[in-house]
Order: C-alpha cells, then sequence, then structure tokens
C-alpha cells in the first residue's frame, strides 16, 4: 500500500479537535511513506491534512474539478495537484491514485465520496479497503445506521463486516495493510435478492 485517499470537509467544523484529527492524519501518512490523495483544496480540514503532510516531508497528490479551483482555494503547495473537468472525473482520479480510503469529519460531500468508494468495493469495482476514522464519535450514529441497513437485509454483513471503523488513524492503517476484499456482490447471488 502505498496512497491513501482522505476525504473530509473544506470547512473546519465547530470544534477545534477536527483540525488536530486532520493534522494528526497529514503526519502520520507522512510519516510512514505513504501518499496522501485528497479534493486539492487548502480550505478547512482539507487544507490541513495536506499541510501538516507536507510539513513532515510527504508526498500529497490533490485532484480538484476547474470550477472550484477557486471557490476551495487550490493548493498551489502540493506535490502534484491534478485539475479535472468535474466532480465524477475528481473521484475517478482518486480512485485510480489511491490504495484505500479514510473519510475523517466532514459533510456530505465526504459522505458522498467515501460512500461511492465503498460502494464501488461492493461491485467490484475496486478491492480497496474503506474506513471511517470515528475520532470523538463523529460517525457513530452514521455506523449504527449502517449497521441497521445490513440488519433490515440491505446491506450485506460480509460488506459492513469489512468496512473498517476506529477513533485512530493508525489502527485503521493496519486494517488496510492486512484487507482483504470480500468477494462482490453479484459474485455470491442470494436467492432471496432474486425477483421472483
Amino acid at each position: 500500500m502505498n496512497s491513501i485517499a482522505i476525504f473530509c470537509g473544506s470547512a473546519l467544523g465547530s470544534s477545534a479537535v477536527y483540525a488536530e484529527i486532520a493534522a494528526q492524519v497529514g503526519q502520520v501518512l507522512a510519516e510512514r511513506q505513504l501518499t496522501l490523495v485528497y479534493g486539492g483544496g487548502r480550505s478547512g480540514l482539507m487544507g490541513i491534512v495536506a499541510d501538516s503532510a507536507l510539513a513532515a516531508g510527504g508526498k500529497v497528490i490533490g485532484v480538484i474539478p476547474k470550477q472550484l479551483v477557486d471557490r476551495e482555494l487550490a493548493h498551489s503547495g502540493v506535490t502534484e495537484l491534478h485539475i479535472v473537468d468535474n466532480m465524477h472525473e475528481r473521484k475517478t482520479k482518486m480512485s485510480e491514485l489511491a490504495d484505500g480510503f479514510i473519510a475523517i469529519p466532514g459533510g456530505v460531500g465526504t459522505l458522498e465520496e467515501i460512500f461511492e468508494q465503498w460502494t464501488w468495493a461492493q461491485l467490484g469495482i475496486h478491492e480497496k479497503p474503506c474506513a471511517f476514522l470515528n475520532a470523538e464519535n463523529f460517525y457513530t450514529g452514521l455506523i449504527q445506521f449502517i449497521q441497521h441497513t445490513t440488519e433490515q437485509g440491505f446491506t450485506k454483513a460480509r460488506f459492513t463486516d469489512k468496512l473498517i471503523v476506529d477513533e485512530r488513524i493508525e489502527p485503521i492503517l493496519e486494517a488496510f495493510s492486512q484487507y482483504q476484499a470480500p468477494a462482490a456482490k453479484w459474485g455470491m447471488v442470494d436467492q432471496q435478492d432474486l425477483v421472483k
């Protein structure tokens, strides 16, 4: 594993702890010589995670749509900055560049990005791990809802079980290093899922 995509807020959030989390994530990735792949902005947590990785001597690759270059204040100091045409290309490029995906605190954009990658994993489009950094219980309610979707028969347990959740970045990276992808959704067809 060489590179990790971090999905996070372009805002700072309401608590200083979120900035501390982002800074720690960037530093740990750099210390482990893992390339940071992220959304390319210099605002909010996005900027903090990039600046922290750079300050620790890490490699940082940003991917940002051209219509957001000015709005999200594209980071001019990253190792590589890819400017793409739209959000779809951004997510596709980040998926190509990264070996795993972690959501740290953020809003609906962060959720949309991590859920798309997790969906792609379930469909067998890639076999890369996905994780939620649940510091300060930020994602606890969401994880409970994901478990609810499993209990109600909409998310297979093998996918929920492989979703990595921890309050610290280090155990997530350890889990990534040992990750084995489950069988893709349509690789194991359950009879109850077939339309009769």
